[in-house]
């Protein structure tokens, strides 16, 4: 599913040379979804070798599904001969790692949001803890997240560049350099970014905002399609000049022509 606008550029958007990226959009604590893209990515990449594979998830990949702490185990320790992984941060590992840090003021949100479900996964019941001081908080949830799911939340990047390509997890300020975006844009925003039609000179990669089909404007591409609610993960192939999408579902998998 694609839904696509003429692309206004000089040229046409390029990797660098040798090098595919695949990157993954919003998982959610889907680890079926998970586990199923990942077959496919590494079937893809058989059928068509390359010198160089990245991997690169766009964050949110915990919260909302029932899995979370199975897929932050599965990434984590995630290894694909060939390629490296690389991982950005979103809004919700954000919230996540403030939480554990014991600011309880972010708690109720994060609950409603996904974080009730990330706490089940982990094996806890997270209605007592709306009563915990924020130092109890911080201790409990150090107590149930294993110390390396934290610390390997904790070393997601804000930007990734591939070429042509930037890869965050919300999109950019439009008009400020790149090296200038703070990170509650990278990690937040919707507005004005989405309904922004400037060249930023690169092309912005995001998931963060649910669309039924994949979004290619003038100046950014959406792979966020709502897995945890539509049952459908997105991964975005780029190599050279050539791109394609990787979807998976419960019905299967698909490999789709970008261009």
């Amino acid at each position: 599913m694609i839904a696509q606008k003429f692309f206004f550029r000089d040229s046409v958007p390029t990797g660098p040379k040798k090098h595919r990226a695949y990157a993954i959009g919003d998982i959610h604590g889907q680890i079926d979804l998970l586990d199923r893209l990942l077959a496919a990515i590494k079937t893809d990449i058989a059928k068509q070798p390359q010198s160089k594979i990245s991997i690169i998830f766009l964050g949110d990949v915990v919260d909302r599904g029932p899995a979370s702490a199975e897929v932050v185990e599965r990434l984590r320790t995630l290894s694909i001969p060939g390629a490296t992984v690389h991982f950005v941060m979103g809004n919700h590992e954000e919230v996540m790692l403030r939480v554990i840090e014991g600011e309880a003021d972010v708690l109720r949100n994060w609950l409603r949001f996904g974080g009730s479900e990330t706490l089940h996964s982990y094996g806890v019941d997270p209605r007592p803890l709306k009563a915990l001081s924020n130092d109890d908080l911080a201790a409990r949830m150090r107590e149930v997240i294993p110390s390396q799911h934290r610390r390997f939340l904790a070393s997601f990047s804000d930007s990734i560049g591939f070429g042509d390509y930037v890869f965050v997890h919300a999109g950019i300020r439009p008009g400020i350099d790149l090296a200038e975006q703070s990170q509650a844009d990278l990690r937040w925003i919707r507005e004005p970014f989405l309904e922004d039609t400037t060249d930023h000179g690169f092309i912005v990669v995001h998931g963060h905002t649910i669309a039924s089909e994949v979004e290619v404007t003038p100046n950014r591409i959406g792979i966020d399609t709502g897995a945890y609610n539509t049952g459908t993960l997105t991964a975005l192939a780029i190599d050279g000049k050539k791109r394609w999408l990787i979807q998976t579902s419960r019905n299967g998998e698909r490999r789709v022509p970008l261009d």
